[in-house]
């Protein structure tokens, strides 16, 4: 019996895509993301002494609850480099343009990953950008309204009780808003990842709930190393709130498994 050696590979099926494609694509959807924070940051950086008066807010406000003054009057930030106030609310402005361009980038992610899943899936692009960027802003709203208000309490109450007068830096004070508001972004995105997971039948909610014990640890190790300030109760408050989100995404799971 001959065997011919030289036979043409199989064509893939048209709507599949090769390796090299999903990297073109890739690119294409980096690019688009870039450009499209870029834009926005030309808006936001017009506003940049605006978006730094509301981001130190949350830290002033709980300055003044635990020394007794007004807002008006606290005066704690100062800079010992002259490119400090420069750069940081640069930075500040090109992360508020990354928040609100959150939907768009949310949309490139979705495109994405769109070939792979099935037809009935491919059309939940409104559900998924809408329920993804809610999340995400929602995550960072909480930080602004809340975790703020009680790192804040915490932080300027050890302070004052110590005697100690304020004299931050805004950079060093930026790391902490920016990271604290991006982190609870990024948690409150679990629910999100767990209906993905089910809906691939990775997970599913009996195994979540019988393993619940091995991801509070795990939440106790993210919260420890990751979750602003070396302060024993924000990690605490911070495992607490990613506790809640994982016994929220049980439930995600179980409504996202295929019956």
């Amino acid at each position: 019996m001959t065997v011919t050696l030289n036979m043409p590979l199989p064509e893939a099926p048209p709507d599949k895509m090769s390796f090299w494609e999903h990297l073109q694509e890739l690119r294409v959807r980096i690019v688009r993301s870039l450009l499209a924070v870029a834009v926005v940051f030309t808006v936001t950086y017009a506003f940049r002494f605006k978006l730094w008066a509301w981001a130190q807010k949350p830290f002033l406000e709980a300055m003044a609850r635990q020394t007794g003054k007004a807002v008006a009057a606290l005066d704690p930030f100062a800079f010992t480099d002259l490119t400090e106030p420069f750069f940081s609310m640069m930075r500040l402005s090109l992360w508020a343009a990354g928040f609100l361009s959150a939907p768009f980038l949310f949309y490139q992610l979705w495109a994405f990953i769109r070939p792979g899943l099935m037809p009935k899936e491919r059309r939940l692009v409104i559900p998924f950008v809408v329920v993804t960027s809610g999340c995400f802003l929602a995550g960072a709203a909480f930080a602004y309204k809340q975790a703020f208000k009680f790192l804040g309490d915490i932080l300027f109450q050890e302070a004052a009780s110590a005697g100690l007068r304020a004299n931050l830096h805004a950079s060093d004070y930026l790391d902490l808003f920016i990271s604290t508001t991006l982190i609870t972004g990024v948690m409150f995105e679990l629910p999100v990842l767990f209906f993905f997971l089910a809906r691939f039948r990775i997970v599913t909610a009996k195994l979540m709930l019988k393993y619940w014990r091995h991801a509070t640890m795990a939440i106790l190790i993210f919260s420890a190393f990751f979750t602003p300030g070396d302060v024993v109760v924000t990690t605490i408050f911070f495992s607490v709130v990613l506790l809640g989100l994982y016994f929220i995404s049980v439930i995600v799971a179980w409504l996202a498994e295929p019956r």
